[in-house]
């Protein structure tokens, strides 16, 4: 028998029977993936990519700054809150017109994600005792999920998925046709706010549990793949929310059978998953030429 088929059998055999330490994570994976899916629909037709990678990156500084409230100033702050509270912060500053300040939302967005970014590592420099959880927030690699974490997660998913569904044909209409969404009389700024906050709310608990590196891919490259393939808008939003649930799953499997770091193989799996959607749309379009023939 091939040595290497005996390995992975092997492997999948120690995997099953400890697959009560990887459900938690799984599970977070998962959910985190396919909501930050659905989001990412919204985050890249409307340009906001740098908006998502900002949001994130601020989480990363709230986890971190929750780390040193408690180790500096005897506070004791979970950092979940503070990954939730830096990244709500973060969006509501976003949603804010720059040109009151006369800048741009680009430049905006450039400062929101060098200064958290930045800030994030020397905040990490003076808590060196949580560096490797500062780390995980920032680049993903925790293989593990507590149980809170995975809850808050799942339940913020929910909430977010059950509101975008109920209200889905407003806020697309909002944030597609935004003129058109004004003439029909629908209040535009609450539904922007919605989006925003769910972005916000979504990749704080998220980043916490996940770290910030996956979750920028959730996020923008499950959107990007399903949009390759130029389907009617509500089929894109479940094929986005599908790649992002696979990327999820796909990448902690992939992490765990070869070593490598989580949030990095659930990254690359998020490109390459890209880059099949890129393929699929060159063979559907060869068919669809092979047909016009």
């Amino acid at each position: 028998m091939d040595p290497q088929l005996v390995e992975t059998t092997s492997s999948w055999a120690q995997f099953w029977d400890a697959f009560e330490l990887f459900r938690d994570p799984i599970l977070c994976a998962l959910i985190a993936g396919g909501v930050l899916g659905f989001l990412s629909v919204y985050v890249v037709l409307r340009r906001m990519v740098f908006v998502s990678a900002a949001v994130t990156q601020s989480a990363g500084l709230g986890v971190a700054l929750a780390f040193f409230a408690e180790i500096h100033l005897g506070l004791h702050v979970a950092p979940t809150v503070g990954a939730v509270g830096m990244a709500l912060l973060a969006t509501l500053l976003l949603m804010m017109d720059p040109s009151r300040l006369r800048l741009t939302r680009e430049s905006m967005l450039g400062l929101a994600y060098a200064l958290t970014g930045g800030a994030a590592v020397l905040v990490g420099d003076r808590i060196s005792q949580e560096a490797h959880d500062v780390e995980a927030i920032l680049f993903g690699t925790a293989v593990l999920v507590e149980r809170s974490q995975l809850i808050t997660v799942a339940a913020a998913g929910a909430v977010i998925l059950l509101i975008h569904l109920w209200w889905f044909r407003g806020l697309t209409f909002a944030s597609f046709d935004r003129t058109g969404a004004l003439v029909q009389g629908l209040p535009v700024q609450v539904l922007d706010a919605v989006l925003m906050i769910s972005i916000g709310l979504m990749v704080g608990v998220s980043a916490r549990a996940l770290g910030a590196l996956p979750v920028f891919a959730f996020s923008t490259l499950s959107a990007i793949g399903a949009l390759m393939l130029d389907l009617r808008l509500p089929w894109t939003f479940l094929l986005a929310t599908f790649l992002g649930a696979v990327a999820g799953l796909g990448g902690y499997l992939f992490a765990y059978f070869y070593n490598f770091p989580v949030g990095a193989s659930q990254t690359v799996l998020s490109g390459a998953l890209v880059l099949l959607a890129l393929a699929a749309r060159g063979v559907k379009q060869l068919v669809s030429r092979g047909a016009a023939r």
